[in-house]
């Protein structure tokens, strides 16, 4: 019974079907909370320089809090427009291309394929943000560091130019009612467009019935902390003595945290069918089990790289890092 019950958990449900609607800030939702965690493990590093966790600890902080905020004010239009699309397929798709991506399919809903090729824009829209992201992370470390973990010994800042509250930096969205509708169909038009042509039908064809959402979720990630890397390098902010451990601990964390990943994905196939098995059999009649189980496809890898990058990695690569910093100089 208790079983059972976890299959029919509504908070579950709804964390699946928010992962379905808009997985990139699924993604940042996942990340940010995972963060906190984090914070706690760099700290508790044994034998590492103190300000080089320190460091570590407000390079999180600040991509949780940049990553979050960017894909809250970008994936919303991306996932009301691919939702535009879900409930009237015929207004923004060719009908060769519909008939093409149900493969056999009752609806599209059931369809891997138009899985896929949505999942591309909603996913996709991650490495799309990776400049903007990588810049404004690396970019906020220093007034973090300063409001934190303040440098007793430096020379107090001059308040009349410190640096502006964050709150301030968010950008304010100002589409309401009929005029964000109007955006939103028009971006579902741009996206039906994409989706009509040969490239993404034949992508949707190969690679539908893969784990396509951790391929693209590690692409974004290596993306990303290549960005960090180069704005580490070129921070002119960033104490010169911290941006080696800096580099170093996010290289070190992404290539452990994707190669884990790809690891535990292996093994946990078996247990992810069976419980897959278990919830459509659960809700078999529920009308939304199409969406529930994209959810899934979506908060698997998440909350797999998830557990493995922001609890058990943070440790090791801020331990190396520090080791490789000191064996560089």
């Amino acid at each position: 019974m208790k079983i059972q019950s976890i299959y029919n958990s509504k908070i579950l449900k709804r964390g699946l079907e928010f992962a379905s609607d808009n997985s990139s800030l699924f993604v940042a939702t996942a990340s940010a909370t995972f963060a906190t965690a984090r914070l706690g493990a760099i700290l508790a590093t044994p034998k590492t320089d103190e300000r080089n966790k320190k460091y570590a600890c407000m390079k999180a902080l600040s991509s949780s809090l940049v990553g979050y905020g960017l894909m809250l004010f970008a994936s919303l239009p991306i996932a009301k427009s691919v939702k535009n699309i879900d409930e009237n397929p015929e207004k923004f798709l060719n009908p060769k291309t519909i008939d093409a991506l149900k493969n056999g399919e009752k609806s599209l809903a059931k369809s891997s394929r138009y899985n896929f090729a949505t999942q591309l824009f909603k996913l996709g829209l991650g490495l799309l943000l990776v400049l903007p992201k990588s810049w404004l992370t690396c970019n906020f470390i220093p007034p973090l560091m300063k409001k934190i973990f303040p440098d007793k010994s430096a020379a107090p800042a001059q308040t009349a130019h410190s640096s502006p509250p964050l709150a301030q930096d968010k950008p304010k969205t100002s589409f309401t009612g009929n005029l964000y509708q109007t955006g939103t169909e028009k971006i579902s038009k741009l996206i039906g467009k994409i989706i009509d042509t040969k490239f993404v039908k034949k992508l949707s064809e190969k690679f539908a019935d893969t784990n396509f959402e951790q391929h693209i979720l590690s692409l974004t990630d290596v993306f990303a902390t290549g960005a960090f890397i180069w704005n580490v390098q070129h921070n002119k902010k960033i104490e010169e003595e911290r941006k080696k451990p800096l580099i170093y601990n996010s290289a070190i964390a992404t290539g452990l945290s994707i190669s884990a990943g790809y690891g535990l994905h292996v093994l946990l196939k078996k247990p992810t069918e069976k419980f897959i098995e278990n919830f459509k059999r659960v809700n078999a009649n529920s009308p939304k089990l199409d969406k529930y189980l994209h959810g899934i496809g979506v908060a698997r890898p998440t909350l797999i790289l998830g557990t493995i990058y922001y609890l058990f990695i943070p440790v090791i690569s801020t331990f190396t890092a520090d080791r490789f910093a000191k064996t560089g100089k």
